[in-house]
């Protein structure tokens, strides 16, 4: 009876050892399918998302930034986006406010900043030549860094790549068809 003993405590014994060797050699193995590459972490790129708009949407939203902007108690102005982009505002002259309003037709680039063309100017019911008022809002205005008034081209330039978001997120203007409502934007946020 002494050797079952002995022969049952070394078999247990060899069980034991047998069970930890297991439990310790599947605990230092690597995970099935290994760990993913560093391709399917991401990168330190942008991710770019597709954000679609119209105009009614996009008005409160301009708005609400030049609220937010312009800082100058001097001259008050709105942008509406209708069939083209119009400024209205007003222009103190000799004490008196007078009205103003610029339109212009907006084309997005390639580089995804915007490009709006002069169509019409007027103060009160003047009409001015479009280079005179836009020199006139160019010096009065308050506008950020990122809207550049070229009066002898007639243009203004919106250079969204330079717009300053909240969180490094930058703004590219895919298409900007004010007449059939068709607003689309990439906006990046920095993966890193």
């Amino acid at each position: 009876m002494k050797k079952h003993w002995k022969m049952a405590f070394f078999i247990l014994m060899g069980l034991n050892i047998t069970i930890v060797l297991y439990i310790l050699i599947n605990l230092f193995l690597p995970i099935e399918g290994g760990t993913p590459d560093v391709a399917d972490r991401g990168t330190n790129e942008d991710v770019g998302f597709l954000v679609t708009s119209n105009k009614s949407d996009l008005n409160k939203v301009i708005n609400h930034y030049l609220d937010e902007e312009i800082k100058s108690g001097q001259i008050n102005y709105d942008v509406i986006l209708d069939h083209e982009v119009d400024l209205y505002g007003t222009l103190a002259v000799f004490g008196q406010d007078l009205q103003m309003k610029l339109s212009f037709e907006p084309q997005a680039l390639e580089n995804g900043d915007l490009l709006l063309k002069q169509k019409s100017m007027s103060i009160g019911r003047l009409q001015l030549p479009a280079s005179q008022v836009m020199k006139i809002v160019r010096d009065r205005y308050a506008l950020p860094d990122w809207v550049i008034i070229q009066p002898k081209e007639e243009t203004v330039y919106v250079s969204l790549q330079n717009m300053e978001l909240k969180s490094d997120i930058k703004v590219r203007a895919n298409e900007f068809d004010l007449k059939s409502d068709n607003i689309s934007f990439t906006l990046y946020v920095p993966a890193n």
